[in-house]
């Protein structure tokens, strides 16, 4: 008898481990070919292996004051914070979809009053109404085989998620990087902007005292001062407008840091190399990188996981239950050997009619999944094209400060010019108020381009990564 016992007890376990292997749940296998290389503007990319992607932004950015500012921020920086709270979230999630793989265990203690009615079945045998109480301790532990995967999807789901929050975490602090470097090369550029301005507005003040003189000697009318002193006008209420815009920037990075609004220390615009940019990589290396293409693949892993896991709920479960422990009429005899009690149930339940609710719910998260594909092909979109606009708008604003720089220069020559023949009388006061104007817009274009090659640099910075491991 006992050798018919245990041969029972060992077919139930190996009908049990044989169940659980019939793994029906269907494996993740990344999308391909969501974005066609050869429309990937490659004439811009060498197909070296290194690549900017790679680099931290320590690298990248070497200016040793905004490596500070950029220290900061990502320690201060409220978006940061928030987003940290968010893993810790994702992680505790982690640790209980592990935690489905074993069984539940509980524990308690009750105490039972029964009074039953004299009119009862219970109690249509009393002569008089009587008080029943019962003490009990008890524990209960449940495990559900994991037949189908359900249990082994919901972890793979679990843990996409908290990946997916560590890429939304690292997309955040990529875009914070580059959103101080933008603010502080924008304010260099402002500083180079406010010092042509200060030197315009010295020459034309020169220039005052000059056509007055002309004007002394008969070479030119009361227009001409009117004129002189209006571009002196011109050039003072544009630098009112570049120091208020330096002041609105140097809040900008102060929200940034996290921090009241303050003075910004910064070096010059002269002082700001590009020398990290020798090899961006191929575009595979360029996009695998990106924290939103990362997160959007875990979301698409997650939802896959779940369509998984739904579609696990259309076959039967399989769930061993047991319990035992003390029941006792009085307190005195609950501890005593007569008052164990034990059972042991295992069910294998099959859903036939449930409202629609298993189905609905497969359904749901099939929609949810494509949905999820769709985000992660849009994610894609839209980092080759970020990866390519960068690029080349680098490649514009290197030819294009060349050519700023030679228009400056031959309008300074201008101005030389023109003054020279007006000296002479050969020449009208209009064309030299022309070519200073020129001159100060094309030297402002300057800056303005040598700030867009710089800007071009964070944006290429963020659209390949951020650098993060």
């Amino acid at each position: 008898m006992t050798n018919m016992n245990s041969l029972k007890y060992i077919s139930l376990f190996v009908v049990l481990f044989s169940l659980q292997s019939c793994f029906t749940a269907k494996t993740y296998v990344r999308p391909e070919q969501v974005v066609d290389e050869k429309y990937f503007r490659s004439d811009q990319i060498s197909d070296d292996t290194s690549s900017i992607a790679n680099l931290d932004w320590r690298e990248i950015f070497k200016d040793e004051k905004l490596q500070d500012y950029i220290a900061t921020a990502l320690a201060n920086n409220l978006d940061i914070r928030m987003a940290l709270q968010q893993i810790e979230v994702a992680a505790a999630y982690v640790r209980q979809g592990k935690a489905g793989y074993f069984p539940t265990f509980n524990l308690g203690a009750d105490y039972a009053m029964n009074s039953p009615s004299l009119n009862s079945l219970s109690g249509q045998n009393l002569d008089e109404r009587s008080t029943l109480g019962q003490y009990e301790l008890f524990g209960n532990l449940s495990w559900e085989a994991d037949i189908w995967g359900k249990i082994r999807s919901n972890d793979r789901a679990t843990r996409a998620e908290f990946m997916q929050t560590v890429a939304a975490h690292q997309a955040i602090k990529s875009r914070l990087v580059s959103a101080v470097a933008s603010a502080y090369y924008q304010l260099v550029s402002l500083d180079a902007q406010r010092n042509i301005t200060e030197e315009t507005i010295e020459t034309r003040k020169q220039s005052i005292e000059t056509i007055n003189a002309l004007k002394s000697s008969g070479y030119v009318t009361e227009v001409a001062v009117k004129q002189t002193e209006a571009q002196l006008f011109n050039a003072q209420a544009l630098l009112l407008d570049i120091d208020n815009n330096i002041k609105l920037m140097e809040n900008t990075m102060c929200v940034l840091m996290g921090e009241s609004p303050h003075g910004i220390d910064r070096n010059a615009l002269e002082s700001q190399t590009m020398d990290t940019l020798f090899s961006i990589g191929v575009p595979v290396q360029l996009l695998s990188n990106r924290p939103d293409v990362l997160a959007a693949e875990n979301g698409l892993i997650s939802a896959f996981e779940l369509t998984n896991v739904a579609r696990s709920n259309f076959y039967p479960s399989l769930r061993l239950t047991a319990g035992g422990g003390l029941q006792s009429l009085t307190f005195e005899k609950l501890f005593n050997v007569n008052s164990l009690f034990a059972s042991i149930v295992g069910s294998l339940a099959q859903p036939i009619f449930n409202g629609r609710q298993v189905r609905t719910q497969y359904e749901v998260r099939r929609a949810q999944q494509e949905a999820a594909y769709l985000n992660y092909k849009q994610t894609i979109l839209t980092a080759s094209k970020e990866v390519s606009d960068a690029l080349y708008t680098l490649q514009r604003d290197k030819e294009k400060i060349q050519l700023k720089q030679q228009e400056y220069q031959a309008y300074t020559q201008a101005i030389e010019y023109s003054e020279e023949l007006l000296n002479y009388g050969l020449a009208n006061y209009l064309e030299v108020l022309t070519a200073r104007q020129n001159a100060l817009n094309a030297q402002l274009a300057v800056t303005n381009t040598a700030f867009s090659r710089l800007n071009a640099m964070v944006q290429l910075y963020r659209a390949v990564g951020g650098g993060w491991k």
